[in-house]
């Protein structure tokens, strides 16, 4: 990334837009799809972000995900931004839905 410099909206900025690249994937986790599977219709319905402290995101972050519940063709995950020290700074939540797609 580079040096982004010291404007505290560009570093949220680029977290918002970290913070919905891989966590729609997390509901498939326990099922027989992937991300990029030509038979699932994926499409996020709703994105939330939290921002609990000052950050950087020119710097190390541990983006911790996971997904309690997939079901009804809907899935709701969550994501959690660690710094270095291990500090919460930004959390995450996304409702997706889930559809499978019968191969032609």
């Amino acid at each position: 990334l580079g040096d982004l410099g010291d404007d505290r909206s560009r570093h949220q900025t680029l977290l918002a837009y970290m913070s919905d690249f891989a966590l729609l994937g997390t509901a498939l986790c326990p099922h027989p799809y992937t991300g990029h599977s030509a038979n699932m219709q994926m499409a996020s319905l709703d994105h939330a972000l939290w921002f609990h402290r000052d950050f950087r995101a020119d710097e190390y972050l541990l983006y911790a995900m996971d997904s309690p519940s997939a079901s009804g063709n809907r899935g709701f995950s969550r994501g959690s931004f660690y710094n270095r020290q291990g500090v919460l700074i930004a959390s995450s939540a996304q409702e997706s839905l889930l559809r499978p797609v019968e191969p032609n």
